[in-house]
């Protein structure tokens, strides 16, 4: 009987100490979401659940369990169809909290195991996207720029049906406008300290590389100014000339031309300029 009643006790402590941490678990679960009760009761979930639990928890808004759902899934079963969209939804998951190197990582991943795959396409935006985010003002290095281009170009190239075509070229056009303001910055610094030379090699990199940005206005006029204060007028009136030809009503243009009435110049073209062959490019010659 001592011994009956000794397992009967243990057996009821035990029932007791599991309900206990039934509880602790639960309340802990309630005032943290990120506490998994899997984890403190050794249970696992299939790939599919957590891969469904993580879409419940992206439409809640919760984007951080979202995601750890989604790394679960990877981790429990990494070469499984759930596995497979898991990945690219924790790319996508990890582009929403800003982590964007996180974003790249797990998109490359992606793109690297299932590069033939429907979600591809998706996975590539994604890397385009992250870089995109990472853009500084044109004041800082544009590394990012160029990463953004050669990501989105990418989506163009390889998928050109995909329906993120168009704001890959969105996205281009962005970053190659900061390019061009980069060269422009630099540009205007080495102008205003005399340093002509230096200076017309920063705008005609914009006017050569860079035709259909933002700048090219500005990158025309300032090679008007540059060649102009290095008597250079040849080559002045011949960048007055591709600027008026291309944007009559700019004022850029009408500050161009009052610069050279200052010597009695205007606009004319050299054909044989480079400036003229560049010129071009702007209006699809």
């Amino acid at each position: 009987m001592v011994v009956a009643g000794s397992v009967g006790v243990k057996k009821t402590a035990r029932v007791v100490s599991l309900a206990l941490f039934a509880s602790i678990g639960l309340s802990a679960c309630q005032s943290d979401p990120d506490i998994d009760i899997t984890k403190l009761t050794g249970e696992t979930e299939s790939s599919s659940t957590l891969y469904n639990q993580g879409l419940a928890n992206l439409n809640a808004g919760k984007v951080g369990e979202a995601g750890r759902k989604f790394e679960a899934v990877d981790r429990q079963n990494p070469f499984s169809d759930e596995a497979r969209k898991a990945l690219v939804m924790l790319a996508f998951t990890n582009y929403r909290q800003g982590r964007n190197e996180e974003a790249i990582s797990a998109a490359k991943r992606y793109l690297s195991l299932y590069p033939g795959s429907e979600d591809a396409a998706y996975a590539q935006y994604i890397i385009g996207l992250a870089y995109w985010k990472q853009i500084p003002s044109v004041t800082q290095d544009q590394r990012a720029s160029q990463q953004t281009i050669e990501a989105m170009q990418a989506v163009v190239d390889n998928y050109p049906e995909s329906e993120y075509v168009e704001d890959a070229q969105t996205k281009i056009r962005f970053a190659r406008d900061q390019l061009a303001g980069k060269e422009m910055q630099i540009g205007r610094y080495y102008l205003e300290r005399k340093e002509f030379i230096a200076a017309a090699t920063r705008f005609r990199v914009v006017v050569e590389k860079y035709p259909m940005t933002n700048q090219i206005e500005e990158a025309l006029a300032r090679l008007v100014e540059t060649y102009y204060a290095m008597g250079i007028d040849s080559e002045a009136q011949t960048a007055a000339a591709v600027l008026g030809h291309n944007y009559p009503d700019s004022k850029w243009y009408a500050d161009s031309y009052k610069l050279l009435q200052t010597k009695g110049l205007e606009p004319r073209e050299n054909s044989g300029s480079w400036i003229s062959r560049a010129g071009k490019k702007l209006i699809g010659v």
